[in-house]
């Protein structure tokens, strides 16, 4: 069982595949094992990553509360453990602020980020007040709601079902996460780092607005922007095909200038 030491944590993770390196850091309601669709279909062409923050799925779950700021260096601990370079991280939700700050930490084994469905806590004023107003609409619908349309509730009762079971192996919840969003990277930051950013979002996530993420694609020059239709927060899950096919264009493209790093 492949195990990573995060300053004495102990970080679970598993390793599909070979080629280019894709590493899928999770949000608050999955773990390893809720990236189904993606290693299936992307291991053939890219070696595939994935693992469980601590608190979630088989990592270390043992301490008495959880700090976000401590995930950056699970996924650290990952990229450094398996000795990986020219990495693409992709995070989901919670999970890309996790990833985009674990990408500033190693810029020489990082050489992209995908902040899914998220902003990975950038630091700026006018986003914060973006994402702000985008969560007062959010909190208004039932959770389940905020992360797959109804729609898909109704015809995939089944999956519905299983999306809402995968959290139920998750001693960590979305209350516990303090200090999440502190002493985010400011845009300069991101740019002199060197690590290439890309903002992919879904036309309909009920969370984080097509009008915010655009707006920090626009404030974050050499940015790549990707907006997949009818796609709800919970992308990966529910439009697997779109998803897939959109992370490996971006794993195709993205690099990081050699000269920046």
């Amino acid at each position: 069982m492949p195990i990573a030491d995060s300053d004495g944590t102990s970080i679970y993770y598993e390793r599909h595949g070979t080629g280019p390196a894709i590493l899928f850091v999770h949000g608050s309601g999955g773990h390893h094992a809720a990236w189904w669709q993606q290693v299936a279909a992307l291991r053939e062409e890219f070696t595939v990553v994935t693992l469980d923050l601590r608190g979630f799925g088989k990592s270390d779950s043992s301490m008495p509360e959880f700090d976000g700021q401590d995930f950056p260096g699970d996924v650290v601990a990952v990229l450094d453990q398996e000795d990986l370079t020219d990495v693409m991280l992709v995070g989901q939700s919670i999970g890309s602020v996790a990833a985009l700050r674990a990408g500033l930490l190693r810029p020489e084994r990082v050489s992209s980020v995908v902040l899914g469905h998220s902003l990975g806590g950038i630091s700026h004023p006018e986003l914060k007040e973006l994402a702000a107003a985008d969560r007062a609409e959010a909190v208004r619908l039932p959770v389940i709601d905020r992360l797959l349309t109804r729609r898909f509730q109704q015809e995939r009762a089944d999956l519905t079902f299983l999306f809402q079971q995968m959290g139920t192996f998750n001693v960590a919840k979305m209350a516990d996460l303090r200090n999440l969003d502190t002493d985010g990277p400011s845009l300069e930051g991101i740019q002199a780092s060197g690590v290439r950013v890309a903002f992919l979002a879904g036309e309909k996530d009920a969370v984080l607005s097509v009008r915010t993420v655009t707006r920090a694609h626009e404030l974050l020059p050499g940015s790549h922007l990707e907006i997949v239709p009818g796609a709800p927060h919970s992308m990966y899950w529910e439009t697997p095909a779109p998803y897939n096919a959109a992370i490996a264009h971006l794993r195709r493209t993205l690099t990081a200038p050699k000269d920046a790093v």
